[in-house]
């Protein structure tokens, strides 16, 4: 029980500082990036690193999760599922969904020229 212990805390002594080196060299990137092409392009001010890095966050807020993984269920799963759904289906339901398919995405990605 006591070396379990041990080994979580020097897991968390190696990753901390890890997690701390990452955040800071994201937030300079960030900050360089912005400064870079923002200015000229937009006419936004320039940050500085502390803006940045809460620009960072604030965007890892509103457009992502501090969830390890993202979603819940990876690609792969939920690719199997639609597969295993697929295979499980009659012609009729395929033309069906094939149908739903193209009147819901405007048969994206399968252009064709009409004349």
């Amino acid at each position: 029980m006591m070396n379990r212990n041990f080994n979580l805390g020097k897991k968390f002594m190696f990753f901390f500082p890890v997690a701390v080196l990452i955040a800071a060299a994201l937030g300079y990137v960030v900050m360089c990036l912005w400064n870079w092409i923002l200015p000229e392009v937009a006419h936004a001010g320039r940050l500085n690193y502390w803006q940045a890095l809460g620009l960072l966050v604030l965007c890892r807020i509103l457009f992502g999760n501090f969830n390890k993984g993202g979603h819940r269920g990876g690609f792969r799963e939920r690719a199997q599922k639609l597969r295993a759904k697929w295979d499980s289906m009659n012609e009729e339901e395929r033309a069906r969904f094939k149908e739903e398919y193209k009147r819901r995405c405007g048969g994206w990605g399968h252009h064709r020229n009409k004349e």
